[in-house]
């Protein structure tokens, strides 16, 4: 009962954040181009997400006679369940609220399923700028998941241990991101990568593909692929400070976080779209080499105790 309630309080906690993380990426995105940003609804906009939701919620959903309508339905609410899924994993007072001492390979596993919702998200809606998008979406999330497995196992050689918590421990002396600052930004692209954003948004690419994978989803849909997104944002922003700085019960880390977070927002209005066959390259021929060439240098590191 004490996991249900705690697993609740946390899941609404970061529901909440998320709706306060896009209040801040439109105040930054509006400030990087010198104009405000919503500053309306409440106190200098604060409450805008709330409206946003509520609109979005109230929105009638129009189904064409060509989608699949049951696919259609449920996988927008999966993509977003996949990522509450992680929430339980993570360690947020030195022991997480489901204890496995793999718990970050459990992480990768359900990252890695969100790549199929998005497919089928792209599939079900029988349009071909949907499935175009959801076809390139899961080329590019394939190409970054090798890397992004082989910088994880980078730092799971360093600490011993497959747990978020004996990585955390294992930093108390150095952080992991002074020796490795080339593979923390190999880390940070990765995620970008992952997660969909800019400068890596190509399933979503507006000017190619009218509004990519979720192009006939509206309203409460739409809403749902959307905070998916951003949770997912959030989460690899926890994991980024676990793996690379400290465990979240210091108060140092959500300074860290924090950082992180307004990183990929900054990254967003600041770089323009990159080219599809770009992306191939920086993940075939730079990032998978790069990462590969890493894991050798820990073992013998770790053989020589350096």
């Amino acid at each position: 009962m004490l996991f249900i309630l705690s697993y609740l309080i946390i899941s609404i906690s970061i529901l909440i954040s998320v709706a306060f993380y896009t209040i801040l990426e439109r105040k930054i995105l509006g400030y990087i181009q010198i104009r405000k940003g919503p500053n309306k609804v409440g106190f200098i906009g604060i409450l805008q997400p709330f409206s946003d939701a509520l609109k979005l919620f109230n929105k009638n959903l129009i189904s064409s006679e060509v989608m699949n309508i049951i696919l259609s339905y449920i996988t927008p609410a999966f993509s977003l369940f996949t990522a509450i899924l992680i929430i339980p994993i993570i360690t947020f007072n030195m022991f997480p609220l489901y204890d496995n001492k793999h718990n970050i390979l459990l992480f990768f596993i359900l990252s890695s399923i969100s790549v199929y919702f998005i497919l089928l998200i792209g599939w079900s809606a029988n349009s071909k700028y949907s499935n175009l998008g959801a076809i390139r979406s899961v080329a590019q999330m394939i190409s970054y998941e090798v890397s992004f497995f082989l910088i994880i196992l980078f730092i799971v050689l360093m600490s011993y241990s497959y747990s978020f918590n004996q990585i955390s421990l294992s930093q108390s002396m150095l952080y992991f991101f002074w020796g490795n600052l080339i593979l923390f930004f190999m880390w940070l692209i990765t995620c970008l990568a992952e997660t969909n954003r800019s400068p890596f948004d190509f399933a979503e690419g507006e000017s190619e593909l009218v509004s990519g994978f979720n192009v006939e989803y509206m309203g409460g849909w739409f809403a749902l692929i959307f905070l998916a997104e951003y949770m997912n944002m959030l989460i690899l922003s926890i994991i980024s400070t676990i793996m690379f700085f400290t465990s979240l019960n210091l108060p140092m880390s959500f300074s860290i976080m924090l950082i992180i977070t307004m990183t990929l927002l900054w990254i967003r209005g600041t770089f323009p779209r990159f080219r599809y066959d770009m992306l191939m390259k920086l993940s075939w021929k730079i990032f998978l080499p790069s990462s590969l060439f890493m894991i050798p240098i820990s073992m013998i590191m770790l053989f020589y105790n350096i």
